[in-house]
């Protein structure tokens, strides 16, 4: 997009600054269709607004529209077009009962609808429809009557109030507005309104929160005369250069909280809403508002705002760039730790790195203020313990510059898998055919014993059934499990039984045996999928004091690991009921 002429395209209008103009709908949308609840939403919101404190305005959604000879040909937008139009009709025949061109010197605006040519002069007579013969024209006589009960509640002077904010011509006083897009440029000689208007309905449409802020920043008033093309270029450059760092995965996930739901198409927009405080619930367009108000009202000039945009990348950068910030605000981040809180602390005057780097470790140490024997299979708090173990084994290991893996651990999903597996577990139907294959696959892989041979061969039949017998599987299951040593016990669900695994491998071995999901970790590794060093570490039996046996994962592997776990975290870790130190 050409920064040049961005906000001759893209800036806010007046609902006043509609009136006689007309619009076109194209045959390639569908109908009017908003029902009776959105259209008294939009007059509940719009009331609630006019008798707000606030000065500012209420901001629509966009509207985006190609010009034409006559005309605006609406791309998106004619479903808030139709309804403000059949508002402002009401409130002309029945409020002002004189056309609006008497009070506002405009007249109302026109739709027409290119699958029903008739359109523009059944809007006109909305009031007095009767026969409605297609679907369209129901709907909107539909939300005509929606608005007429809305305002059966209201007096001539609330109706007086509501339209002096829909028509308010200036921006000094409450007034309505609606994001005005305009394509025209783009849409010379070809058909891209058509491939916008696509890319609106499935969610691609390029028109962001972060956009409209871009309008603002670049707009010639923020610059003095003879400047503005230069500086205009030049905060374009970087904003450019802003947005491909942020798209880069590593750097991303690394400082973005998935908790906050929020998808960034345009990712610059999380650091101006993290500027502006926004929070979940607020409106899509509230940090937008909150820079406008501040443009507005003389609260910052182009140079200080822009200065602080840079300023949260630049610190961003500055994490990222140092291996013991990067972990630990890495860490702080994934719990749901305010990432403008811990800018803030970062500005503090005063504050040396090394201070900052003990800022973390203190918010950390709330982070996992509990006991570990306390901990058992499905509490939430593991995953966040398992977690700080594999970015502090990675910490302490100095010699290799090897960063913990953020976007991977974002993005695949990672959680919480037994070591030795859960034999008390009831398999069924597929699932018992993906445990004898697995068994098979193992003992194929070994060199064969007597025992073995006769579990191959008895797996092996079992595998041509189609139909497995509940007692044939279950005394075969209870044997392996019995051969390697898995039967029931108290300590499956502890701490000292669970390691972090990405959910596809977690899928793969769910109801596998210790040796089975050994090997597979191995292989993975071997084949490049990445492992996390702890769980790694474990299969390996690295932690064991007693490492002989490969094949089983007993109680006294289960201790040393956990106290394994204690030692690597202990300068976070409160002292344990049951330290050993």
């Amino acid at each position: 997009m050409n920064e040049s002429v961005m906000t001759d395209k893209l800036y806010l209008k007046n609902i006043y600054d509609l009136l006689g103009e007309n619009f076109f709908i194209p045959a390639y949308q569908r109908g009017y269709r908003w029902a009776s609840i959105q259209v008294k939403e939009l007059l509940d919101d719009i009331w609630e607004f006019s008798n707000s404190g606030k000065s500012s305005f209420y901001c629509l959604q966009p509207v985006v529209v190609v010009k034409e000879d006559t005309y605006w040909e609406v791309v998106d937008g004619q479903q808030r077009l139709t309804t403000l139009y059949l508002i402002l009709h009401y409130l002309e025949q029945e409020h002002l009962r004189r056309p609006l061109a008497d009070a506002y010197k405009k007249n109302l605006y026109t739709i027409q609808y290119e699958t029903r040519p008739e359109s523009e002069t059944f809007l006109k007579a909305v009031h007095e429809a009767a026969d409605l013969d297609n679907i369209d024209y129901y709907h909107m006589r539909k939300a005509y009557e929606a608005i007429v009960e809305w305002f059966s509640e209201k007096d001539y002077n609330d109706n007086n109030v509501l339209l002096s904010t829909l028509l308010e011509k200036t921006s000094e006083s409450k007034s309505v507005k609606v994001i005005w897009y305009d394509l025209s440029s783009e849409c010379e000689g070809n058909d891209y309104a058509i491939d916008v208007f696509s890319r609106i309905n499935i969610g691609k449409i390029p028109l962001t929160n972060a956009e409209l802020v871009k309008a603002l920043f670049l707009q010639s008033s923020h610059f003095q005369k003879g400047e503005a093309s230069l500086r205009q270029l030049h905060i374009a450059s970087e904003w450019d250069a802003i947005e491909q760092r942020l798209q880069e995965s590593e750097f991303w996930h690394f400082i973005y909280r998935t908790d906050i739901g929020k998808k960034y198409p345009t990712r610059i927009e999380y650091i101006f809403d993290l500027m502006k405080g926004k929070k979940t619930g607020d409106e899509t367009f509230f940090t937008f508002h909150k820079f406008n108000e501040d443009f507005k009202n003389g609260n910052a000039d182009i140079d200080s705002l822009w200065k602080g945009v840079k300023d949260y990348f630049l610190t961003f950068e500055e994490w990222y760039g140092d291996r013991d910030l990067y972990h630990l605000i890495g860490f702080l981040v994934d719990c749901g730790e305010s990432v403008a809180r811990i800018k803030s602390q970062s500005a503090s005057a005063g504050l040396t790195k090394t201070d900052f780097k003990a800022f973390l470790k203190s918010e950390i140490r709330k982070k996992v203020n509990f006991q570990l024997d306390e901990l058992s299979y499905g509490d939430t708090r593991i995953k966040k313990l398992l977690l700080l173990f594999n970015i502090q084994t990675l910490l302490k290991t100095k010699e290799a510059d090897v960063r913990f893996p953020f976007d991977r651990y974002k993005r695949e999903s990672w959680d919480i898998e037994h070591i030795r597996s859960q034999t008390d577990t009831v398999l069924q139907g597929v699932d018992r055919y993906a445990w004898l294959k697995d068994v098979l696959e193992y003992f194929e892989s070994q060199p064969l014993s007597k025992d073995t041979e006769g579990y191959v061969d008895k797996i092996a039949s079992l595998l041509k059934d189609d139909k497995l017998k509940d007692e044939v599987f279950e005394e075969l299951h209870q044997s392996v499990c019995d051969y390697f040593d898995e039967g029931e016990a108290s300590w499956i669900d502890g701490l000292g039984n669970l390691a972090l695994l990405d959910a596809a491998t977690n899928r793969s071995y769910k109801n596998a045996l210790f040796p089975i999901k050994r090997a597979r970790i191995i292989q993975n590794d071997m084949l490049g999928v990445f492992v996390p060093i702890c769980t790694k570490n474990v299969f390996l039996k690295f932690y064991s004091k007693s490492s002989g046996d490969f094949m089983y994962w007993r109680e006294s592997d289960s201790e040393d690991y956990l106290a394994a776990i204690y030692q690597v975290l202990k300068e976070y870790l409160p002292l344990q009921g049951d330290s050993n130190e």
